[in-house]
């Protein structure tokens, strides 16, 4: 079974940063894509950043130029760095894996940008 676990969220002011972690464990096989989307109260979850095994990333507009997601296949991890943080970028940040057999979301994180 394959298990998420998120690490990394907190409060910091706007244009401060964070960085994000995802570690993944079980029985996982490559390839596999792992992704960070939020969500903020009363709103629907969206994509922030999703990266392949190829290392390809994929960016919503919000967070281009901003964000940064990477991923280290020997340790099943993937981060998001973010820099330049808004008081919109305010969420739970969830973390996911997409494997050939299904997917698996991490228990969330919150992000709190305020001053």
């Amino acid at each position: 079974q394959v298990q998420l676990v998120e690490s990394g969220g907190g409060l910091v002011q706007p244009g401060g940063s964070l960085r994000l972690s995802c570690k993944a464990s079980g029985n996982i096989f490559r390839p596999y894509t792992m992704g960070w989307y939020r969500q903020a109260p009363g709103k629907e979850r969206e994509l922030v950043a999703s990266i392949a095994s190829s290392g390809m990333p994929n960016y919503a507009d919000s967070v281009k130029g901003r964000f940064t997601i990477s991923r280290d296949n020997a340790k099943n991890t993937a981060f998001l760095q973010m820099n330049s943080l808004k008081p919109e970028d305010t969420a739970v940040y969830f973390c996911k894996i997409q494997l050939f057999n299904g997917q698996i979301w991490g228990q969330g994180t919150q992000v709190t940008v305020s001053s």
